[in-house]
C-alpha cells in the first residue's frame, strides 16, 4: 500500500509540473562571459540568456530554469532528444533575440539537435 501512494504522489507530482510548463522559443549561443549578471565570472555551462519576456530588469539572473525540448521550428525534422536541461540564468539574450531562453551550446546540445538551432520548448522555473 505504501509504495502504491508514492507511485501516484511521484506520477501526480511529474503530471503537475508539466501542465505549468510555460512553451516558447529555444536557440543557443557559444560566448559565455561577460554576461549580465556575473560580468566577467563564468557560471559554467549550463547557463542561458533570458529574453524580454523573462529578463524583468535583471531579476532572474541566478534562477534555475527546466527546459525540454517540444518540437522543430524549422526544416530539421524530430531535433529533440527526450531529455530535459536545468539551467542557470546568467545573461540578458541581446534585442532581436529569436528565442524566449537562449541556452549555451552544451545545453542546447543534451535536449536537441544544434543543427536546428531553433526548436520549440516547454519551460518551467
Amino acid at each position: 500500500m505504501g509504495k502504491s501512494i508514492l507511485v501516484f504522489s511521484v506520477v501526480v507530482v511529474f503530471l503537475f509540473s508539466i501542465a505549468y510548463a510555460t512553451p516558447g522559443i529555444g536557440t543557443f549561443y557559444t560566448s559565455y562571459t561577460p554576461s549580465a549578471c556575473y560580468g566577467n565570472k563564468p557560471e559554467g555551462v549550463m547557463i542561458a540568456a533570458a529574453s524580454d519576456k523573462l529578463w524583468n530588469n535583471g531579476r532572474v539572473c541566478g534562477k534555475i530554469f527546466h527546459v525540454t525540448c517540444t518540437g522543430a521550428r524549422n526544416a530539421v525534422p524530430h531535433p529533440c532528444t527526450g531529455k530535459t536541461v536545468t539551467v542557470k540564468i546568467v545573461d540578458h539574450c541581446p534585442a532581436g533575440c529569436a528565442s524566449t531562453i537562449d541556452l549555451s551550446f552544451e545545453a542546447f546540445s543534451k535536449i536537441a539537435n544544434p543543427v536546428a538551432g531553433i526548436i520549440n520548448i516547454n519551460y518551467t522555473p
